[in-house]
């Protein structure tokens, strides 16, 4: 079976139409809240996107609005969302587009390609959907959509597979590139989807050579395991005239967010004191403890509470319960702080 690029999109596109969901992003052209949207929805599900996009636009309607508000501050409202380098990306070319662009993002692609944190997938979404460019926006409802279209067994996580995708996503592109680029993810998000495809109700159903075949749920092939990689950790809840110990993450890894201090469970009572340079009362038994996912890692945490007497010193950070609401933590050390403060 040869798909018909012309009467592909046009089913395709018809259908979308008349059944695309509703979404605040869907409801703009202002291409800075659609490149919001696009990065917010990298890894999270457009449920939990809603009411994070509402309250970051509500809060930050323009470019110069989040431009001028400390990093801090910003984060705030990401705060929960996870994946959290895609805030600190999205600020720095936000920072670029006020000062380079005079406010309004490029709508050049190569300059848009350009800023911080921006890939050929949120390239192609932005300058499609915003500016309608005829460019692909592949992410893994395409690829699962035309590995099943064309029964292809090229296997997804290969290094080439983007390109592979791309030249069949421009193949059946029409004019109106942006409402295809979103018809086909939406396609995989509500109708192709991985483990239980509603084939009876698809709109592309007559131009699926897997369907036809019958092997639809063998595609797309992904031959490449990510393995995971697993870390324990203590945290120390530490106490001093009601207020807890607080200090940031370094770089990497939800950096520059505030933590409770974390050491590896190897690490002797007695260097956790040397390290923080305190002297600690400590309760022997934990807390609780708690696993926590990442994409390529998992955190085992036990933690613990303790005490200490030792004056404060200046480049420590101390937090009381009021200020808590103002920084921004990690949703592992926003489950910590709950359960301590039930245990209360």
């Amino acid at each position: 079976m040869k798909r018909n690029s012309q009467t592909l999109s046009q089913d395709l596109l018809q259908w979308f139409y008349e059944n695309k969901r509703q979404m605040p992003w869907r409801e703009t052209n202002d291409p800075y809240k659609i490149w919001l949207s696009e990065v917010m929805l990298q890894q999270t599900q457009v449920a939990t996107v809603i009411n994070y996009y509402n309250r970051f636009i509500e809060r930050f309607p323009t470019i110069e609005s989040l431009a001028k508000t400390p990093i801090d501050e910003v984060r705030k409202y990401w705060e929960g969302l996870g994946y959290y380098s895609r805030i600190k990306n999205f600020y720095e070319a936000v920072q670029t587009v006020h000062k380079d662009f005079n406010g309004q993002v490029p709508n050049d692609p190569k300059q848009f390609l350009n800023l911080k944190g921006v890939g050929p997938y949120t390239q192609g979404a932005v300058m499609s959907i915003a500016f309608n460019h005829p460019l692909p926006a592949v992410d893994g409802n395409v690829y699962r959509v035309y590995s099943r279209l064309d029964n292809d067994a090229f296997d997804i996580a290969s290094a080439k597979a983007r390109l592979h995708f791309e030249e069949k996503v421009l193949e059946d592109m029409p004019e109106a590139a942006g409402d295809f680029n979103e018809a086909l993810m939406e396609l995989g998000a509500v109708i192709c989807t991985p483990k239980k495809p509603l084939c009876m109700l698809c709109p592309v159903q007559q131009h699926c050579e897997s369907f036809e075949v019958g092997n639809v749920l063998e595609r797309p092939v992904k031959l490449k395991k990510i393995k995971k990689r697993v870390e324990h950790y203590d945290v120390y809840l530490i106490e001093n005239d009601g207020e807890l110990l607080i200090e940031r993450r370094p770089d990497g890894l939800l950096a520059s967010m505030f933590q409770f201090p974390m050491f590896d469970t190897e690490t002797h009572i007695s260097n956790v004191e040397s390290q923080l340079d305190m002297s600690l009362t400590l309760f022997n038994e934990p807390l609780m403890t708690l696993k926590h996912q990442f994409t390529h890692l998992t955190w085992h945490l036990t933690v613990y509470i303790a005490h200490t007497n030792d004056k404060k010193k200046a480049s420590q950070h101390w937090m009381s319960r009021e200020e808590k609401s103002q920084l921004t933590f990690p949703t592992s050390m926003n489950k910590i702080y709950e359960r301590y403060l039930s245990s209360l």
